[in-house]
């Protein structure tokens, strides 16, 4: 079994157009060279929805003018652990103008729309969330049951 882990798909909203938060890791960690979304883990007694708000802070200093549960996992087979993991997945507005700071996980970030996430992105279940978001923002559809109060 897994441990308990979180992903985050940072976005915003600019002249009506969706936009996309990926990072670029940093030589010295786990996915060097890869651009990807927020990842982090579940900390003992904290539950998924606070762990994505803390691994926001953490990794880019910002706090979501609404956090919500995208109503899919992200999945995958790790063989050089004989891991199945199933991640949960959330879906974080910033406003664009936001002050980004990195932290040691990631040495560069970008704000790209959904034509690009596959020039970046490289993992197939990170794309299709990716996607997945942008068709629930572009039909208006993100229900209320999905909505992280604040407070998390």
């Amino acid at each position: 079994m897994s441990d308990k882990l979180i992903d985050v798909y940072p976005y915003a909203v600019s002249n009506g157009n969706v936009r996309f938060l990926i990072f670029r890791r940093a030589g010295n960690v786990i996915y060097s060279g890869q651009w990807r979304m927020i990842g982090g883990k579940v900390q003992t007694g904290e539950s998924r929805p606070a762990a994505a708000l803390r691994e926001l802070r953490e990794e880019t200093g910002c706090r979501p003018e609404m956090l919500w549960a995208v109503p899919s996992v992200n999945q995958f087979f790790d063989a050089a652990t004989d891991t199945l993991h199933h991640i949960a997945a959330f879906a974080a507005l910033l406003d664009i103008h936001s002050t980004i700071q990195l932290n040691h996980e990631h040495d560069r970030y970008l704000w790209i729309p959904v034509q690009d996430v596959k020039n970046f992105i490289k993992w197939p279940e990170q794309v299709r969330l990716l996607s997945l978001i942008h068709d629930i923002l572009a039909s208006d559809g993100i229900l209320p049951e999905w909505q992280i109060p604040q407070s998390q």
